[in-house]
C-alpha cells in the first residue's frame, strides 16, 4: 500500500506544468515597465533641478560671499 500512495503522489507532481510562455511575457513586460519608470524618474529629477534653480535660495545657487578680514599688525 505504501508504494501505491507514493506512486500516486509522484503522479500528481508530474502532472503539474509551468506555463513558460506567459512567465516570459510577464517578465519582459515588467522589465520594460520598470526600465521606462526609471528613465522617467531620472529625467524628472533632472528637469526639476533645472527649473527650480531660478527659485532656489542663494545658498544653493551660488558660492557664499567672502568677508574681508582686516589685516592684523603684530
Amino acid at each position: 500500500m505504501a508504494t501505491t500512495a507514493a506512486q500516486s503522489a509522484y503522479m500528481d507532481q508530474s502532472a503539474f506544468h509551468y506555463d513558460y510562455e506567459s512567465l516570459r511575457t510577464t517578465g519582459v513586460i515588467l522589465a520594460v515597465v520598470m526600465f521606462v519608470a526609471g528613465i522617467l524618474i531620472a529625467l524628472s529629477k533632472k528637469f526639476k533641478c533645472s527649473k527650480s534653480s531660478s527659485n532656489s535660495s542663494p545658498i544653493e545657487g551660488s558660492q557664499p560671499t567672502k568677508t574681508e578680514v582686516p589685516s592684523q599688525t603684530v
